[in-house]
Parts: C-alpha cells; structure tokens; sequence
C-alpha cells in the first residue's frame, strides 16, 4: 500500500509505503507520478540505499532535485511509514 505524502508545485505527487522488512533492516519505497498529455511520469526509489528501481520520463536534473529532497525528507518518511501514513486531525 502507498500513502500520500505531498504533493509538488508542478503536481508531482510523492507517496511512500509502509515500512518493509528486508535482511533485517527498514526499507521505505518512494513513488513519484506526475499526469502528462498521454499517461503519467513515474519513478521509484528505495530507502535507505537510494536506489532507483525505475523511472519512466523524469529528467535526470529531475531526478536529481528528488534524491536531494528524499535526503532532506528521509526521516519523515520512515516516521511516516511506520504509522502507516500521515494522519491529519
């Protein structure tokens, strides 16, 4: 299950899931999906290694400024993932 996290000024969304259990360690899937003229822009990175398991249209600057943001955000989401999403009053 992804839940949403936020969503960008050009109206990217970011999601992440919940907190998965790998060789005994926390992992967190980022997704990001962005509508164009015919489908969508996505890609997906896991946390902690930072690994892009793929990217169908982003931009490698693109790809880039999400990495920058996934390292300033890291924290959040594991927090997140591990409540199973952000839960507004």
């Amino acid at each position: 299950m992804m839940y949403p996290y936020i969503t960008l000024a050009d109206g990217t969304e970011i999601l992440h899931s919940h907190l998965i259990q790998k060789d005994d360690a926390d992992m967190v899937e980022v997704h990001f999906e962005r509508a164009v003229d015919d489908g969508f822009d996505s890609a997906r990175c896991v946390l902690p290694t930072y690994e892009w398991k793929f990217n169908d249209g982003f931009s490698a600057e693109e790809i880039s400024f999400f990495e920058e943001f996934l390292r300033q955000n890291a924290h959040l989401l594991y927090r997140y993932a591990g409540q199973g999403g952000i839960h507004c009053a």
